[in-house]
């Protein structure tokens, strides 16, 4: 779900001054943002029973209809305890059998946000989903908060699938997979070596180690080796005793001007997105920095041709961020079925949540999944 640090597409870390025991750090375009204006809020988490932040979101479980089902699960990998919402079909029984979708959020975002959207519509479509929050964020355990590392977010991925496989109802024969925005990316990694899933989506895939190595749109390629210096003494730093750094949250008033000036559309739609009308407390939007040496060393586009799957790619044809989406689909060459689904005229933020984008995006997933989770 983009957190700051999921679109911190900038991170220009660069070091003020260092003690050991204190360590200033200011990045250069690190918060995205947007003002809200006059347009009106989303589901207000507040008033849902659930704290569901979408439109149409569950209020309660009704006999016959979609229900949701908080659960909480221990890692098998980790022992770290994790939150996550089920979502049962329409008449759900559980001696019946069900195709089960895995749903990861994207980096910073929560279950609750769109990844529980895009949960609760498969379910319409007859799918048993699960919805989770990550470890070490949002509702999960795990310390130190917020850490958001590459194999943890892969391992959550697989921690789903090893719960919702022992669901009640789900056939294990049919396990679809898809990942929104920074869970897309990881998605991709987990499907290359966990065969279990058997059809992978992503929507408004997210290359996080890319953009944290070379900046968004490779904008940062030049200040690498200083900024992976800085981060080693954050790191250095911590090691002696020092309180863990964290990198800066949003959440500070911007004026109009301050946003007019940001460089990209994904910065200033995502903190529309994730601070005003989508906000959840449980969405964070920063990291640790430690987190970034693991990060600048991941790809996702590595290893892609390992997919064999049904693989469907899904992007707004107007998001700046479509060229990851892109690459990996070109890098997908181990499996004969993939396609890739342009939304028309949708950014990357607007597949989160705007309509009539998220209907055409459910019922491209609803065929896709229909076609290959039999």
């Amino acid at each position: 779900m983009l957190m700051l640090s999921a679109y911190n597409l900038s991170y220009q870390i660069i070091t003020q001054h260092i003690t050991m025991k204190y360590l200033k750090i200011t990045l250069l375009a690190t918060v995205f943002a947007a003002i809200l204006g006059g347009k009106a809020m989303a589901a207000d988490y507040s008033n849902n029973p659930f704290t569901l932040t979408y439109d149409n979101a569950i209020t309660q479980n009704v006999a016959g209809k979609v229900n949701i089902h908080p659960v909480k699960y221990v890692q098998q990998q980790t022992g770290i305890e994790v939150v996550a919402n089920v979502y049962t079909p329409a008449n759900y029984d559980p001696v019946k059998t069900y195709r089960a979708i895995v749903v990861a959020h994207p980096n910073g975002g929560v279950k609750e946000q769109v990844a529980g959207l895009y949960a609760q519509n498969l379910a319409e479509q007859g799918y048993i989903t699960i919805a989770f929050d990550a470890a070490y964020q949002g509702g999960s355990g795990g310390t130190p908060r917020y850490t958001d590392k590459p194999q943890n977010r892969i391992e959550d991925i697989r921690a789903a699938a090893d719960f919702i496989s022992q669901y009640p109802g789900v056939d294990t024969t049919y396990l679809g997979l898809l990942g929104i925005c920074g869970g897309g990316g990881y998605s991709i990694k987990a499907a290359q070596t966990d065969k279990r899933f058997t059809s992978i989506a992503t929507i408004s895939l997210f290359n996080s180690g890319d953009v944290r190595r070379n900046g968004f749109m490779r904008s940062q390629k030049e200040s690498i080796g200083q900024r992976l210096a800085d981060i080693a003494n954050v790191r250095a730093m911590e090691a002696a005793g020092g309180e863990i750094q964290y990198t800066p949250a949003f959440g500070q008033n911007m004026t109009a001007e301050q946003v007019a000036a940001l460089p990209f559309e994904l910065y200033r739609q995502g903190y529309e997105y994730y601070a005003q009308t989508h906000a959840h407390p449980n969405s964070q939007t920063n990291n640790t920095v430690d987190s970034l040496l693991d990060l600048m060393e991941f790809d996702v586009n590595t290893n892609v041709d390992l997919i064999n799957q049904p693989l469907l790619m899904i992007a707004g044809d107007k998001a700046d961020s479509l060229y990851m989406t892109q690459e990996v689909f070109a890098s997908a060459t181990g499996t004969n079925n993939k396609a890739l689904f342009l939304v028309p005229n949708a950014t990357h933020i607007e597949t989160y949540w705007k309509q009539p984008y998220v209907k055409q995006i459910t019922d491209k997933l609803t065929a896709f999944y229909g076609e290959n989770l039999k």
